[in-house]
């Protein structure tokens, strides 16, 4: 389980009230399993950091960065964000709000990359229990 901050929880909400005009777009293309069965959550707490878009079954953290992200202070924030994102098994995209804003489907597309082919198993389910259910020797059978 990932460590989480209680207290962003109020914030989260916030951010998720107020998201970016990018930010709306690409939740538009990733909300409801729309990439290859995958859920994500928007303005999600990961430790002490609030994540844009989040995908735990895949590990994948999403963010969309705006043109403060390319100065200063905040690339070395956001380079220190990432290292501890990555030291939790998690990967991180990152596109500018341009990107979104102008070029959704190539963003989607290497979101979609990232992603494994199909979603892991649900609990107690495995790839043998699957097969048997679905194998036309199964059909009929009482168990």
């Amino acid at each position: 389980m990932l460590p989480y901050n209680g207290n962003l929880k109020q914030y989260s909400r916030q951010l998720r009230e107020n998201m970016t005009d990018a930010e709306r777009r690409l939740w538009a293309k990733i909300r409801m399993r729309q990439l290859k069965g995958y859920r994500f959550y928007r303005q999600k707490p990961v430790g002490d950091y609030i994540v844009d878009f989040f995908c735990p079954k895949a590990k994948l953290v999403i963010e969309i960065d705006g043109s403060h992200h390319l100065v200063g202070e905040t690339i070395k924030y956001d380079r220190i964000r990432d290292d501890y994102l990555s030291s939790l098994g998690l990967r991180v995209l990152r596109f500018s709000n341009s990107d979104v804003l102008t070029h959704i489907e190539g963003v989607v597309k290497r979101i979609e990359d990232k992603i494994p082919l199909s979603p892991p198993f649900s609990k107690g389910e495995t790839a043998n229990s699957l097969k048997t259910a679905t194998s036309p020797s199964a059909k009929g059978k009482t168990r």
